[in-house]
């Protein structure tokens, strides 16, 4: 794995800070922000999938019910019911899981890794920027936050099926680009 060096930002002058308070503080907001974390949830218990599923669906339809008729106790043990019910499958969900996190590299070490992963003849006439057989188990250890290698990366690509190699490849690469940011109007 390529480490980023650190670089020194210029400091400004205290007068120009002193006339600038706000950009002094927007500064250190913007140098104290933390890089994006994506989480992939991955559980193999389809009852705790279901139990979920069904506890989420008959809280919203609780909710709109005691929205329809705030005055109607009924409504409101209802909709106490199923949120109580909804904590139950939530925990045994969280219980049946395994979450894996993972968090967006700085730009220079990314950019790194996608030049140290060039693509092969076929993958660049196919489009491709980089080649993701060597990159994917790479990048997803390098932004692992629960302590993946590139071993156990390669090996979970290799033997996981086809639509969880995907997945788990389409969070790593996601929480890379993901923009934060609005564009619009001041």
């Amino acid at each position: 794995m390529t480490t980023a060096k650190k670089t020194t930002a210029p400091i400004p002058p205290p007068a120009a800070v002193a006339t600038d308070a706000h950009w002094a503080a927007t500064r250190e907001r913007l140098r104290n922000r933390a890089r994006p974390i994506a989480r992939l949830t991955i559980c193999d218990d389809h009852t705790a999938k279901q139990a979920l599923a069904e506890a989420q669906f008959d809280v919203q339809r609780a909710q709109d019910s005691a929205d329809r008729a705030p005055d109607d106790e009924a409504a409101q043990t209802n909709l106490r019911d199923a949120t109580t019910a909804l904590v139950r499958a939530k925990e045994a969900f969280d219980k049946a899981s395994i979450p894996l996190r993972f968090q967006a590299l700085d730009r220079r070490t990314y950019k790194e890794l996608l030049a140290a992963h060039p693509p092969t003849e076929d993958q660049a006439e196919d489009g491709y920027s980089f080649n993701l057989d060597t990159l994917g188990p790479v990048l997803i250890a390098a932004s692992s936050l629960d302590g993946m290698t590139e071993e156990d990366a390669a090996d979970f690509l290799d033997t996981w099926a086809p639509a969880e190699a995907e997945a788990l490849l389409n969070t790593v690469f996601g929480v890379q680009q993901e923009d934060r940011m609005d564009l619009g109007k001041g």
